[in-house]
């Protein structure tokens, strides 16, 4: 799985693409943080976790308008 980030204009909102093989699922990450610096470089330390939480979260069909949405750890 690849994740190829997207920044939001929302302060803190990260939009990135879950990729596996030819498909790809957007995902939104909400932080607290007051910058999209800030929140790409916590997406980034958190990777694994957030592509793991994406994953079951799609296989169990947990969308909300066809993104899946998470939160931080």
């Amino acid at each position: 799985m690849q994740i190829v980030p997207k920044i939001k204009p929302d302060q803190g909102t990260i939009t990135f693409f879950l990729a596996s093989g030819p498909n790809r699922q957007m995902c939104r990450l909400a932080t607290t943080f007051n910058t999209q610096k800030q929140a790409f470089s916590y997406l980034q330390k958190h990777r694994t976790e957030f592509e793991r939480m994406a994953r079951a979260r799609l296989a169990s069909g947990e969308l909300e308008d066809g993104i899946v949405v998470l939160s931080m750890l």
